[in-house]
């Protein structure tokens, strides 16, 4: 059974086969869980770190600070 994914943007787990994974020209994956997640992520350029709804609000970037 394969393992469920993190989604890159909320953080949240996914099960695997659903979702979308989106390759950047830099060739980063990103795994996203929904359209909400990717259109906040690719279209709108929002910092899941300033919403409720994300597993990452109110956590500081690592090695700044």
């Amino acid at each position: 059974m394969p393992k469920p994914k993190k989604c890159s943007f909320c953080g949240h787990d996914f099960p695997a086969g659903t979702g979308m994974i989106y390759v950047k020209n830099d060739g980063t994956l990103l795994s996203l869980c929904s359209s909400k997640c990717r259109k906040s992520s690719l279209h709108f350029k929002r910092d899941s770190r300033k919403f409720k709804w994300t597993k990452y609000f109110g956590k500081e970037e690592k090695g700044k600070g």
